[in-house]
Formats: structure tokens, C-alpha cells, sequence
């Protein structure tokens, strides 16, 4: 049996899951990576992704929103509506400082666990996945600097700069077009690790969820104005239900795939650092819910083989 951790993006949201897994860690008194062979994240899930691969708790993860969050998203709220105009709305600095200060100059070799990490190339318009040494043919993103691989799948249009790592390529959030990764997760597992679907078993966190909010009577005749504000809302809906159904397909049995994303409504925002104790408390309710099940599904086998990969630094 092979279990995979899929962890959507969603900005200052995370700390949703990153505050489920911690609840989930602290019920099982050991690491909830041991139990995973492979995990997946695109944006903030990313930042999490890496963070349980290169060693780190749950917890760990989850203070580091509570105390970095508040200066990632920060400064004067008119100047950030009127920046947004012309550039992006946040500085990336404070980000690469945080992100610095818990990862420092490692590299994505170093993960203990297979990773998967969705961006996307702007000067190709190709996606870019950044992936550990698990297959022999993934030769180089192992030696990448994981602060490259945080900065490049977190760089969210509007929200923050375009990433240019060390290679030069310009890079953008893998949210853009795998906001919710579960489906690039499986497709990883089939057809390059080659692992059988039947013995599959795949738990997909979102962010929360947000019911869609769209002017269903009029929508038919309204305008650019209308959907350019609604544009990202309606894609990333569609992006999550896609890959969703994507994911159930792929899987050798629909009842092996958990999604837990509660819905919610629209106090929590990407940038909302007020709600970060909200969101914390959320994950540890939506934890203790879903633990029975969880317990029977991915941590009553014995935790996952030891990760070797193809590559070392």
C-alpha cells in the first residue's frame, strides 16, 4: 500500500492544514510523514510539503505561519490596494527571509520523503514541476536550493513577483494551473513510479473552501468588468473540481481518496492574517472529526519504506 499527501495552495490559508496535520501529529505521537511515500503540495501547501520533507513537525510548520505570516502579508493596507495596480502587492522579501530562517541553504535533495512541487514556466508556458530524485531520469531539481523551490511555487499573480531562481527562468505559481495537486500527485504515482493504482491511498487537504459566488440569473450578459473580477474565483473552483474528478478516475478505488477542505465562508481571504488563531483552531476541529477514519485508512499499516533516492547530493 503506498500513501500519498496532497496539500492545495491558498496563500496565509494554510495554516488550515499545516494546523490539521499538527493536531494529526500530536494524536499519533510520531512524524505523520513516516506514514507517507510520496507528498505533494503547490503554493503554501508546497512551503509545508518541504517543510515535512526536510525533517520538520507539523507543529513546526504551523508556528512558523502564526509568527512569519503577520510580515509576509503586511504593511499599509492603502498602499497594498494601490501597489497592486502597478506591481505586486507584497514584497517577496519578507518571504525569502522567512523561509530562510526555518530552511536555510538547503537543497531539495535533502527531503527524506518524495516531493512534488507544482510551478510554471512563464517564458515557455510550460509547467515547471520541481520533484526529488525518485525516478533515475530526475537528475537535476535534486541539487535546486529549496528556497528557489518555495519562492518560485508561492509566487501568486498580484501577490507576489514573478521568482527567478538561479537558472534565470522565470517562474510563477503552480497554482495557476495545479491549485489543487491531488490529480498530478496520482498521475506521478502510475505513470512514473509505476506503482499500481488499486494500491493506492491518497489524502487530499485543501485550504478551505469558498462557495463560488456568481451572479447566476444575469451572468449570461454581463460583462468584462463582472468576470474580471470573478475570473480567479471561477478557475480555481473549476481547477480544484477537475482535478478532483481526475483523481477519482486515476485511483484504483474512489473510497481510498479522503478530500477534506471544509466549506467556509468569505472571512478567510489569501493575505487575511487576522483569522491565522481561526484557521489554527479550524484545523484542529476538522482533525479530531476525520481521526477515526484517517487512523483506519493511512496509520493502522506500519509507516512508509524509507525513501532512496536515485541521486544524492
Amino acid at each position: 500500500m503506498k500513501r500519498i499527501l496532497s496539500i492545495d495552495g491558498g496563500g496565509i490559508k494554510g495554516v488550515f492544514p499545516a494546523s490539521f496535520l499538527a493536531t494529526v501529529e500530536d494524536s499519533l505521537g510520531k512524524p505523520v510523514t513516516d506514514y507517507f511515500d510520496l507528498v505533494v503540495g503547490t503554493s503554501t501547501g508546497g512551503i509545508i510539503a518541504l517543510g515535512l520533507g526536510l525533517g520538520l513537525s507539523a507543529k513546526k510548520i504551523s508556528e512558523f505561519y502564526l509568527s512569519h505570516g503577520p510580515g509576509i502579508f503586511g504593511g499599509n493596507r492603502v498602499l497594498r490596494y494601490l501597489r497592486r495596480f502597478g506591481v505586486s502587492k507584497y514584497s517577496p522579501a519578507p518571504l525569502r527571509d522567512a523561509a530562510l530562517e526555518v530552511f536555510g541553504n538547503r537543497k531539495l535533495g535533502e527531503s527524506t520523503k518524495r516531493l512534488v512541487i507544482p510551478s510554471f514556466n512563464l517564458d515557455s508556458g510550460e509547467v515547471h514541476i520541481w520533484k526529488t530524485s525518485h525516478h533515475p531520469r530526475l537528475e537535476r531539481d535534486y541539487k535546486a536550493s529549496v528556497i528557489d523551490v518555495a519562492l518560485s511555487t508561492a509566487a501568486a499573480p498580484t501577490y507576489f513577483p514573478t521568482h527567478r531562481g538561479a537558472a534565470g527562468t522565470p517562474l510563477l505559481d503552480g497554482g495557476v494551473w495545479a491549485n489543487n495537486p491531488v490529480a498530478v500527485a496520482l498521475v506521478e504515482c502510475i505513470g512514473v513510479l509505476g506503482w499500481n493504482a488499486l494500491d493506492l491511498r491518497a489524502l487530499s487537504l485543501g485550504c478551505t473552501t469558498t462557495p463560488l459566488d456568481v451572479n447566476w440569473g444575469r451572468s449570461y450578459s454581463l460583462g468584462a468588468l463582472y468576470w474580471g473580477l470573478k475570473t480567479a474565483d471561477v478557475f480555481m473552483t473549476a481547477q480544484a473540481s477537475s482535478a478532483l474528478g481526475m483523481a477519482q478516475q486515476l485511483i484504483g478505488d474512489r473510497a481510498n481518496l479522503v478530500r477534506l477542505s471544509p466549506m467556509v465562508g468569505k472571512r478567510f481571504g489569501l493575505d487575511t492574517v487576522k483569522e491565522i488563531p481561526s484557521l489554527i483552531g479550524l484545523g484542529d476541529t476538522e482533525a479530531r472529526k476525520a481521526l477515526p477514519m484517517l487512523r483506519r485508512l493511512f496509520f493502522e499499516q506500519p509507516v512508509a519504506e524509507p525513501f532512496e533516492p536515485c541521486h544524492k547530493l
